[in-house]
């Protein structure tokens, strides 16, 4: 179901949500990462939040598709 301009469905929800979950793990993920010791990315930090929330949403697609194979 496509949302008209300007407005949000359900599905848009939802696909925002999962986005943003994604972001806030991506987040967590370097959080942790720093909490090692020995481990600062400095200004590289953004980056690293980035790859991580990558790497999350490809974790799961992958698990998303195992299920509902």
């Amino acid at each position: 179901m496509r949302s008209e301009k300007y407005s949000l469905v359900k599905e848009d929800l939802k696909r925002v949500g999962v986005g943003a979950l994604v972001a806030i793990l991506g987040a967590l993920a370097t959080y942790f990462e720093q909490t090692i010791p020995n481990i600062d990315f400095n200004a590289y930090t953004p980056l690293v939040v980035a790859i991580n929330s990558v790497v999350v949403n490809v974790i799961r697609k992958y698990v998303a598709e195992t299920i509902y194979k």
